[in-house]
């Protein structure tokens, strides 16, 4: 619970409607024990913080001025939305954020009414809120729309589609975007807008010269005041980026400074009585108010428990394994020194996908193109047109965003691309949002596609030396996280391609293992006798292995880290059925939901994927199986 001695005000809020009840000349004061108040609870649990401290006085200006939820708000991506759930009725299980059965760390309509629409993927707060704004209109009421967006979040197409529709309307929707300009995504931001938006500082010199102007011009209905009014707009051009969004259709308003209080209320007080498309622009600062987020605001982005006295100290001692996603980094810098053909791309994920050493090393061939996924893929395959040889690094649930350009732009055209998908199949703590779990399925049915799947680190770097000389478009999809800890050959050779790796050769039933649950299915082989596969490739399937195995067995189960509809294991039943062979196939996978936050290996318990959990759905299917004396543990 919180101490009311150390948060005087806080701990009278509840809702937002308690916040209205304090004196405006208080707000300042509010936002003050909030911002301690998230720095202390981020420090219990770990999660989203710098980008929440960055929001904490707008957050307190729109709940006390907009009569929330009856008015919507509708927040970008959600990592800034701490704050907000912490005035909406989630303050005292904060601390549970990204945990099972805690608190989500995105906006969740089923967790609360304030939560106007879920979000975890950018850029998506401008056509929500537009499409409230014009169902509100068609049902009578008067209820207010805001959305608030960063600047990364700006740079993808998304958003500047709901501007042109939104400003296009004959029917001007009420809408009030705020655009919050921090400079920063996860990583810096990328592109034109940033550069454009990064003229701010410029601005100072434009209000004093116009401050200065009006001392000097007098009256400002003579001729002379009227004359530079009417250029007003011009010069403001020159300095801010208000003509772009004027030229949309957007009324703009700022920049102004998004830390001090009493400017953004007042400039909502005004915009809040204003019709029509409104555009709101407020300069901050990620990690606002903790110096050390300041300072690291990549670093700060995202974070475990800590001390917040201390800040992050890095763990010393024993020797940390790598993860797949360190694994693809060293592969991917290995093998452009290997070709000068490789060029490598990610949509504004540079630390996430490990490609920050890339970026150092072959500065000349690294392309970060902002939150557009779509452009990535497209740019990949127009690469690939005049012979270099693209390499996408994207995470499986951003990947989802570009399909159509995977479909059409590559896989139709037969082009050399490759796509380390990461983070497959569970996630964890962030949610069905960022969950993997669909790729395979929507990977398996493209034509000209190569599937892979690696059981563990270094198979997970033969099978990206595999894709990346494979003429035509292939994908290796690898989870969060360590593997095995298995030692890793530093060559680049590949494997062949559709060929699996038998195991163990056991008896009556087989075990066709797809990426990373072949260590449970070893534990579960060993302990029954049971043949078990590394299936490798998705597509192409190992056909002549599957069939022989049919033959000598009565029975399979197939083990894959994502959904069984359409899955991997799809394709082995469908293999059979067109070979003719009727025998009887268990499909283990993830369950036809989404699954909530909770961490990697709760969730695989969840869905039957740890090794109980696969012995006892074996045994159920097969009740006869001997079983032998060997135990199931977490190293196999």
């Amino acid at each position: 619970m919180i101490d009311p001695t150390r948060y005087p005000r806080l701990s009278r809020i509840q809702f937002p409607a308690d916040l209205r009840t304090f004196e405006e000349s208080e707000l300042t004061a509010v936002a003050d024990e909030l911002r301690a108040y998230l720095i202390e609870s981020v420090g219990k649990s770990g999660g989203h913080f710098a980008a929440g401290l960055g929001v904490i006085e707008l957050t307190v200006a729109l709940h006390y001025l907009y009569n929330t939820p009856d008015d919507r708000l509708v927040w970008d991506v959600g990592h800034q939305t701490y704050p907000h759930k912490i005035l909406t009725g989630r303050r005292d299980q904060i601390h549970t954020v990204k945990q099972a059965d805690g608190v989500a760390p995105f906006p969740k309509r089923e967790e609360s009414e304030y939560d106007t629409f879920g979000v975890g993927h950018s850029s998506t707060s401008i056509s929500a809120a537009l499409g409230m704004a014009i169902a509100n209109a068609r049902a009578g009421n008067n209820r207010r729309t805001v959305a608030v967006i960063g600047d990364g979040a700006m740079t993808a197409g998304m958003a500047f589609e709901a501007l042109n529709h939104a400003g296009g309307m004959e029917d001007e929707p009420d809408l009030l975007v705020i655009l919050n300009d921090n400079q920063m995504s996860i990583s810096e931001n990328v592109g034109a807008l940033t550069k454009l938006l990064g003229r701010m500082s410029s601005s100072r010199t434009l209000n004093a010269i116009r401050e200065g102007g009006k001392k000097l011009l007098g009256d400002k209905r003579k001729p002379p005041a009227q004359f530079v009014r009417r250029w007003e707009e011009h010069w403001k051009g020159m300095f801010v980026p208000s003509t772009l969004f004027e030229q949309m259709g957007f009324h703009y308003t700022g920049p102004i400074d998004g830390h001090d209080v009493p400017a953004l209320v007042g400039a909502l007080k005004t915009l809040k009585g204003l019709k029509g498309p409104q555009l709101l622009h407020v300069i901050t600062t990620k990690g606002k108010g903790y110096e050390l987020a300041e300072g690291d605001q990549i670093g700060y982005h995202a974070v475990g428990p800590f001390d917040p006295t201390k800040g992050l100290i890095a763990k010393v001692g024993a020797v940390k394994k790598p993860t797949y996603t360190d694994v693809f980094s060293d592969w991917l810098c290995d093998m452009a020194a290997a070709d000068p053909l490789l060029l490598g791309i990610t949509p504004a994920m540079r630390e996430g996908s490990g490609l920050v050493r890339f970026s150092k090393e072959y500065p000349d061939r690294y392309f970060d193109v902002a939150i557009a996924e779509q452009h990535a893929v497209t740019l990949a395959a127009g690469m690939a047109c005049e012979g270099a040889k693209p390499v996408v690094a994207i995470y499986s649930t951003f990947l989802q965003r570009g399909y159509d350009q995977l479909v059409h732009d590559v896989a139709i055209q037969d082009l050399d691309v490759l796509f380390a998908v990461d983070r497959g199949g569970v996630v964890g703590p962030d949610g069905a949002t960022h969950a993997g779990n669909l790729d395979l399925s929507f990977l398996r049915c493209v034509p000209n596609m190569v599937v892979m799947a690696p059981a563990d680190e270094n198979e997970c770097r033969q099978l990206l030396s595999t894709g990346f000389l494979h003429k035509g478009p292939a994908a290796v999809r690898y989870p969060r996280g360590t593997g095995t800890g298995v030692a890793i050959d530093p060559s680049l050779e590949p494997l062949p391609i559709g060929k699996a790796q038998l195991r163990q050769r056991g008896s009556r039933v087989a075990l066709l293992a797809f990426g990373a649950t072949v260590p449970a299915a070893e534990q579960v082989g060993r302990a029954l006798g049971l043949s078990v596969v590394n299936m490798r490739f998705v597509k192409p399937l190992d056909r002549a292995l599957v069939l022989e195995l049919a033959h000598t067995h009565e029975g399979f189960v197939t083990l894959e880290d994502n959904v069984v509809a359409g899955g991997a294991g799809s394709g082995v039943a469908e293999l059979l059925h067109a070979e003719g062979v009727e025998m009887p196939v268990l499909h283990l996978g993830l369950p036809d939901l989404f699954q909530h936050h909770a961490s990697r290996e709760q969730l695989l318990a969840e869905a039957g994927l740890d090794a109980d959990g696969i012995r006892a759905a074996v045994l159920a299917r097969w009740p006869t199986l001997k079983q032998f004396n060997t135990p199931l543990t977490a190293a196999g």
